[in-house]
């Protein structure tokens, strides 16, 4: 979240044990495998007004696509008559034989945050927006940090949406078409959720992870709870990237695994560069590091590197 905040360009980093650079400015980002790329879509350093697509062919090499979406292309967009409206958190879908690129549209106050999806035929895009919004905030609730997830055993497709200063996450089961709200599902509150939910699915196993704390200071982490379903209920898992003496802030994740090999993978954006507790200002930069599992189906705490 909160991609409002980025700026200067990202720079290289010597590959590591458990590490694999990147190489652009961004963060918020989503990630996904498809057509023989490894694709990032991050919320963009070029002032919220559009939406790309970073591809790589080997996760070290990365190559920025044409616009995906831009704000000129949402017809709805200044419904809400806010002075200036940004674009940040997407995340894609495959689902249909299409693609599906959900986001985030603020400003949050004075006007309330909205969530938007767009269908594309590829994942290098472009988008074309559904032509209106599919969750409104309000009431105390920022609809922020769009995440969809297909469940594998029933083919359901959940929306999971929400955070900052709510705090709240909701969920949704939208119906075959990807674009249109099913039903709100109540699910529990996890433990120290402020945003920035990602739901992923490994034997059997449904782990729903997410960031606590602020976004700009070194309280920022990712956590992790598991359950029997993508709707609950959570079995709280504790803290699973947490700020080093190098690194600070991690959070705003998505996982994905690695169709060549079955290696699951994080990818998140960082402070780098950064001393004390913040608020830090200035780049975030994102990063991509290897997952490892207990045999219980715990993941095993990231160090960053």
């Amino acid at each position: 979240m909160r991609g409002l905040a980025i700026a200067a360009a990202l720079l290289p980093a010597a590959a590591q044990a458990q590490s694999v650079p990147s190489v652009f400015a961004g963060a918020d980002p989503s990630v996904l495998a498809a057509d023989g790329r490894y694709w990032i879509y991050p919320t963009d350093a070029g002032g919220g007004d559009k939406l790309f697509a970073w591809s790589s062919f080997d996760l070290a090499a990365w190559q920025k696509g044409p616009e995906l979406l831009t704000q000129e292309a949402i017809r709805w967009v200044g419904d809400d008559k806010a002075p200036r409206h940004y674009l940040w958190a997407p995340h894609m879908t495959a689902a249909n034989g299409k693609y599906y690129l959900y986001y985030s549209l603020g400003p949050q106050n004075p006007t309330p945050s909205r969530l938007g999806v767009a269908v594309c035929d590829n994942p290098s895009g472009p988008c074309t927006d559904s032509g209106k919004p599919l969750v409104t905030g309000g009431n105390g609730f920022e609809a922020i940090d769009p995440m969809v997830f297909v469940d594998p055993k029933t083919g359901t497709p959940y929306l999971y949406a929400g955070g900052s200063a709510g705090a709240t996450l909701r969920v949704w089961a939208l119906k075959p078409d990807m674009i249109t709200l099913d039903h709100e599902v109540t699910v529990d509150q996890p433990p120290h959720f402020t945003e920035g939910a990602f739901m992923h699915a490994r034997n059997g196993v449904y782990y729903l992870s997410y960031s606590a704390g602020r976004w700009n200071t070194s309280g920022y982490q990712v956590h992790y709870a598991t359950a029997p379903s993508p709707i609950g209920p959570w079995t709280y898992a504790g803290p699973l990237l947490v700020s080093g003496e190098k690194y600070k802030g991690p959070g705003h994740h998505s996982f994905f695994q690695d169709p060549k090999d079955g290696q699951w993978y994080i990818v998140y954006h960082r402070w780098e560069g950064v001393t004390g507790n913040g608020p830090y200002r200035g780049s975030r930069r994102v990063a991509i590091q290897k997952l490892e599992y207990r045999a219980n189906g715990a993941i095993l705490p990231i160090r960053m590197n």
